[in-house]
């Protein structure tokens, strides 16, 4: 047993390295809903192996608190995964980002304490990891708790600001840069160091306050690469090689999906950050403004069923209508009873159709349909000038033509579906509210557009009972 001391740091490190590439090959397959599931049981075991491998480390001191904890955490965990909707999965990945933000700043915390009470000088880069650790982690912190809380619609969506609210984020921020200066010069003054915490965390209620909600879900995505930093920055704080890799691969998945979402909607990140872009409140422009003198067309679900019925080709675009609704079943069960009848059956999915690119995706795989069936935006929009009838359950802004044709619509030269071009359009919808933007949808006008008022799963029911007496 005497190669035991010797061979263990090794082993450690060397079970780093396989749970490190055990992540890499997880995100790989976490970006084709085929091989989805896979990917996220790779990266779990990953996890787990990195979990023991630290657990086995020696400079562990208390195993009973540590596995008391994750007990706890598993439990709780557990019941949130089986509890969560799936229209509820942005807010959730909001607080575990939010948690995970947390633990990086209490690392650095509990560090900071540690070296403050010891006779040795604090060396000059721990002590610059420390501050940068807790303001990446408090940012993240209070910036994901708020933007769940915003998401969930316990407070307004609508962006919040007040008078001189940049002048007062800029002295905020000047503030901590000169507090973490003097404490780089005098890294045991503990009440500076506790001022730099509570600046953090009111720079992330700050940062989050004046987002829109339609914006929300992109600087979700954002905190979730501010989570992997600050786990990255805590990695460097305990010097352990895992936390940095893995809050690492975190920190770059997650400005990529904020790059893909930001690019879905062709506009920048400062622009979501800064443009207070989806208040919810009604926005009129150009050709938009005028929609009031136009009519709308209106069918019941017997006509929408004769319409789908004996067409050739059929395009479903799912939306976070369909999402909330839970319709997804019912719309595979439509899909089914079309091919029945010799419909071809395709489904549009956008990048931020609902609320996180994957959105539809996920719900389509719950509903078993499959994978050669749905389409990306770029793949599907030049089929539509084939397609007989596309049938938009619950989408809105990313179906728009305004995006296209009015250069004075807040959302123009953002990409969409095109269903307009279809032979005819059938959307179902609950009323005549707006999307997300605020702005009002022209394709509800258009010669070619019927609308199926009502709720998603009711209306989808009864195109099912109505395809079937076909």
């Amino acid at each position: 047993m005497d190669f035991l001391p010797t061979f263990l740091p090794t082993g450690i490190q060397l079970s780093y390295l396989t749970a490190s590439a055990l992540f890499i090959i997880g995100l790989k397959q976490l970006g084709s809903p085929a091989t989805a599931r896979k990917g996220n049981l790779l990266a779990a075991i990953g996890m787990l192996i990195a979990i023991v491998a630290t657990l086995l480390d020696r400079a562990v001191l208390n195993y009973e608190m540590v596995l008391l904890g994750i007990a706890i955490g598993s439990a709780i965990g557990a019941i949130m995964a089986q509890r969560v909707e799936m229209t509820a999965m942005p807010q959730m990945v909001g607080l575990l980002n939010g948690f995970g933000g947390a633990a990086s700043a209490l690392v650095a915390v509990g560090e900071f304490w540690k070296v403050i009470h010891g006779t040795a000088a604090i060396p000059v880069d721990e002590t610059i990891t420390i501050i940068l650790s807790v303001l990446i982690g408090g940012i993240t912190f209070t910036g994901s708790l708020l933007a769940f809380v915003k998401l969930q619609g316990l407070i307004t969506g609508a962006p919040i600001t007040f008078p001189l609210q940049q002048p007062f984020n800029i002295t905020l921020l000047a503030g901590f840069l000169a507090g973490s200066a003097y404490l780089v010069v005098n890294p045991k003054e503990t009440s500076v160091f506790l001022a730099l915490v509570g600046i953090s965390l009111v720079l992330g209620v700050l940062f989050v306050l004046p987002i829109g909600g339609a914006d929300t879900p992109v600087v979700i995505s954002l905190l979730n690469s501010f989570s992997g930093l600050a786990a990255s920055a805590a990695g460097f704080v305990l010097m352990n090689n895992m936390l940095i890799i893995s809050g690492a691969l975190v920190g770059a998945s997650g400005i990529i999906l904020t790059e893909i979402m930001c690019k879905a909607m062709n506009r920048s990140i400062t622009n979501v950050l800064f443009s207070a872009f989806g208040s919810g409140k009604k926005v009129e422009g150009g050709a938009a403004g005028s929609t009031q003198d136009k009519m709308l067309k209106t069918i019941d679900p017997e006509e929408g069923a004769m319409m789908l019925g004996y067409a050739k080709s059929v395009v479903i675009v799912p939306g976070y209508g369909m999402a909330v609704a839970q319709a997804q079943h019912a719309v595979r069960e439509l899909a089914d009873q079309l091919e029945r009848l010799g419909v071809d059956v395709k489904y549009a999915i956008h990048p931020v159709a609902g609320r996180m690119p994957g959105h539809m995706n996920v719900l389509l795989a719950e509903a078993n349909v499959p994978y050669p069936q749905l389409y990306d935006m770029d793949d599907i929009n030049p089929e539509f000038d084939r397609t007989d009838v596309a049938l938009v359950i619950g989408a809105n802004d990313v179906v728009n033509p305004a995006a296209r044709s009015d250069a004075g619509s807040p959302i123009y030269g953002m990409p969409i579906l095109e269903v307009d071009r279809a032979q005819h359009t059938i959307v179902i919808k609950r009323g005549m509210s707006n999307g997300f933007a605020g702005v009002e949808n022209e394709l509800f006008y258009k010669d070619k557009t019927m609308m199926l008022f009502g709720g998603a799963k009711d209306m989808v029911a009864q195109l099912v009972s109505s395809v079937k007496e076909l």
